[in-house]
C-alpha cells in the first residue's frame, strides 16, 4: 500500500435523500408513499444525516480522509418555484463551514437524482423549460454557498436516464419471452424492474393525482437518446451560471460508466453502448473543468446485447459481478477518448463501491480498484481524487436499506454509527501533508 501524493483528493461520497432524511418536497418522497409503489420501503429519517453531519464529517476526518462529496437538495433549496428557503441555505452553509473548520474539502452535487416535485409538474427531465430553473438554482447556489466550494457536479451520472430507458426495454422483452435473467444488476442504480411493469396501469392513475401526468418524467425515468437534449442543456446553462458568479469554481458533471467489454459477436454493439454511455454527452463536458467518473463493474456485449456475468462470478447484493478491476479499464478508456479529441480535462472518481454485508470483501474491494487507479496514474491519467461509495449505509433508492455499500453502519432505531475496518483502511491511503 502507497499513499497519495499530496494535493489528491480520497474521501467518500452520499447524497442528501438517501442520507438526511425527511426530504418531503421532493419527488421521491411522494413515489416512496404511493400506495402502488416500486420502493421496497420507504426513506423516512434515513440515517438523519441532515441532524448528525458533524458526527458523520468528524468519522470521516477522524479516518484520514480528507474530502467529501455529498448533495445539496434542490427541493430543500426551492421548495416552491422560485421560492428559495434561508432556513436550509443557512443549514448547507452551516455544513460547509464545519468541513472548513475541519479541513475537509467539500465537492457539492447539486442534483443527486431528486428533484423539487414542482418541477416534475412542469415537465421534468424532458421539459423545454427545466435548464432555465437549473441554472436558476445553480446561480443561487454559486452566489450565497459559493465561497465555500472548490468543485461543483452539476448533475450526478447525468446519463442515467438513457441506461434506466435501455435497460428498461431489455426486460419488458424478456419478460415477453418469459427468459429468466438478471437484468437489474446492469444498471448502476438501484431499481426494481418487475414491480416496475406489475404496477404500472394503477402507478399511472396515482401519478396523475400527484405529478398531473400519468408518466412523470423523473430524473431517472427512462429516456431516449434524442430526449437528453434537456439534460445536457441544464448541466452547460448551469455551468455558465456558476461561472458567472464564481469563476474559481470547478464545474463538472459525472456520469455512470461501466467497463464495456465485447464478447465474440459482440464488437460493434460493444462499441453503441459506450457511445450511448459516454460520447454523446462529450459535447457537455467539453468545456467543463473536470469529469466525474462512476464504476461499480463491467458490462459484457454479446451478439444479443448485455450478457448475464460469468458463472464463476462473485456477485454483489445488487447482482453486479465483484469486479474492482472496472475502474483501471474504464479511466484509460475515457482518458484514450479526450486524447484522441485533444481535451485536456482531469477526473475525479466520484462513485466506487460495493455492496456487501462482508466488509473484508470491502477492504478487498478497495485495495484492488485503488490498485489500478494508482496503476492508471502511474500511466498517465490525469486522476485527482477517489471517493468510495457510500460513507453510510443509506438507503438505495427503490432497494430500500437492504444494499449495504457504507464505510460505516448506522443503526437506524438510535441512529448510532459504527465505523466498519474498511473506513480506517482507506484512510491509510491519504496523502502525507508535508510541512512548508
Amino acid at each position: 500500500m502507497t499513499k497519495f501524493e499530496e494535493g489528491f483528493y480520497l474521501g467518500a461520497s452520499t447524497s442528501a435523500h438517501q442520507t438526511e432524511g425527511d426530504n418531503t418536497k421532493c419527488d421521491y418522497y411522494l413515489m416512496e408513499n404511493m400506495e402502488h409503489s416500486e420502493f421496497s420501503e420507504k426513506s423516512g429519517k434515513a440515517v438523519d444525516h441532515y441532524n448528525r453531519y458533524k458526527e458523520d464529517i468528524l468519522l470521516l476526518k477522524e479516518a484520514g480522509l480528507n474530502s467529501y462529496r455529498f448533495s445539496i437538495e434542490w427541493a430543500r433549496i426551492e421548495p416552491e418555484e422560485g421560492v428559495f428557503d434561508e432556513k436550509e441555505i443557512q443549514h448547507y452553509r452551516d455544513e460547509l463551514t464545519f468541513m472548513k473548520e475541519n479541513g475537509i474539502v467539500p465537492v457539492v452535487t447539486l442534483m443527486h437524482f431528486t428533484s423539487p416535485v414542482w418541477l416534475i409538474k412542469k415537465g421534468g427531465w424532458t421539459g423545454k423549460d427545466t435548464p432555465f430553473y437549473f441554472q436558476r438554482y445553480a446561480r443561487v447556489i454559486a452566489e450565497r454557498l459559493g465561497d465555500l466550494i472548490p468543485l461543483i457536479v452539476t448533475i450526478n451520472e447525468a446519463n442515467m436516464g438513457v441506461q434506466v430507458g435501455a435497460i428498461a426495454e431489455r426486460y419488458r422483452k424478456l419478460m415477453m419471452q418469459n427468459q429468466e435473467k438478471n437484468v437489474e444488476g446492469s444498471v448502476q442504480v438501484g431499481m426494481n424492474f418487475n414491480s416496475m411493469l406489475e404496477n404500472m396501469k394503477a402507478k399511472g392513475m396515482e401519478n396523475y393525482a400527484l405529478f398531473g401526468t400519468p408518466d412523470p418524467k423523473t430524473f431517472v425515468s427512462g429516456r431516449k437518446e434524442e430526449e437528453e437534449e434537456t439534460v445536457i442543456l441544464s448541466h452547460i446553462e448551469a455551468r455558465e451560471a456558476i461561472k458567472a458568479e464564481r469563476p474559481e469554481i470547478k464545474v463538472g458533471l459525472s456520469l455512470s460508466l461501466h467497463d464495456i467489454q465485447a464478447a465474440e459477436g459482440g464488437e460493434e454493439k460493444a462499441k453503441d453502448e459506450w457511445r450511448k454511455e459516454f460520447l454523446i454527452y462529450l459535447k457537455a463536458i467539453e468545456k467543463d473543468d473536470f469529469i466525474g467518473v462512476q464504476n461499480y463493474a463491467r458490462s459484457i456485449i454479446g451478439k444479443d446485447g448485455i450478457m448475464n456475468p460469468p458463472a464463476s462470478a462473485s456477485l454483489t447484493q445488487m447482482g453486479y459481478e465483484n469486479y474492482p478491476e472496472a475502474l483501471y479499464n474504464v479511466l484509460k478508456r475515457v482518458d484514450r477518448e479526450l486524447k484522441e479529441r485533444n481535451l485536456d480535462i482531469p477526473l475525479y472518481v466520484t462513485e466506487n463501491g460495493i455492496a456487501t454485508s462482508d466488509d473484508e470483501e470491502r477492504v478487498v474491494f478497495i485495495e484492488k480498484a485503488l490498485s489500478g487507479l494508482k496503476r492508471a496514474k502511474d500511466e498517465g491519467v490525469d486522476v485527482r481524487g477517489y471517493f468510495h461509495w457510500s460513507l453510510l449505509d443509506n438507503f438505495e433508492w427503490q432497494k430500500g436499506f437492504s444494499m449495504t455499500f457504507g464505510l460505516i453502519a448506522v443503526d437506524r432505531v438510535t441512529m448510532k454509527r459504527y465505523p466498519k475496518p474498511s473506513l480506517k483502511y482507506l484512510g491509510s491511503y491519504a496523502p502525507i501533508k508535508r510541512n512548508v
